[in-house]
C-alpha cells in the first residue's frame, strides 16, 4: 500500500484534503445533507454515524441530545462550498461545522477523492 503524504497548507488550497464535521438531531437530516453534498461534488463522501450521545451548554443550561455524526470527505478548495451547503441545508440555529486536516493517506483513495470533487468532469 502507498501512502500519500500530504504537503500542509492553508485550508481552503485545493491541494489540501479535509475531513468535515456536522452533528443533526435526526438521521433523515443527515441523509440528506450527505446526499447534497455528494450530489453536487463538493463531498466524495459522507459518513454518517449514529445515533450518538452528545452533551453540550446552549442558552445557559446542560444540554444532552441523540444526535447523528457526518464526516465528509472533501478537498480544501472546496470547504467554503461545503460550509455554506450545510448551512442552508441544516435545521440547527448554528450547526457544529468543523474541519480536519488530513496529512497522512492512500495515494489510491486521496486521488479518487480529489477527482469525485473537481468542479468539472467530463465522465
Amino acid at each position: 500500500m502507498i501512502f500519500l503524504r500530504v504537503e500542509v497548507g492553508s485550508v481552503s488550497d485545493s491541494r489540501c484534503f479535509l475531513q468535515v464535521v456536522t452533528t443533526t438531531g435526526t438521521k433523515a437530516d443527515a441523509e440528506q445533507i450527505a446526499r447534497r453534498l455528494v450530489e453536487q461534488r463538493l463531498a466524495a463522501c459522507v459518513q454518517i454515524v449514529g445515533p450518538i450521545t452528545s452533551v453540550y451548554r446552549w442558552q445557559g443550561r446542560v444540554e444532552s441530545a441523540e444526535e447523528w455524526l457526518c464526516i465528509v470527505k472533501t478537498t480544501g478548495g472546496r470547504y467554503a462550498d461545503v460550509e455554506k451547503a450545510i448551512q442552508q441545508t441544516h435545521p440547527y440555529e448554528v450547526p457544529e461545522i468543523l474541519a480536519f486536516e488530513i496529512h497522512e493517506g492512500s495515494s489510491d483513495y486521496l486521488d479518487w477523492l480529489r477527482h469525485q470533487v473537481e468542479e468539472k468532469r467530463t465522465a
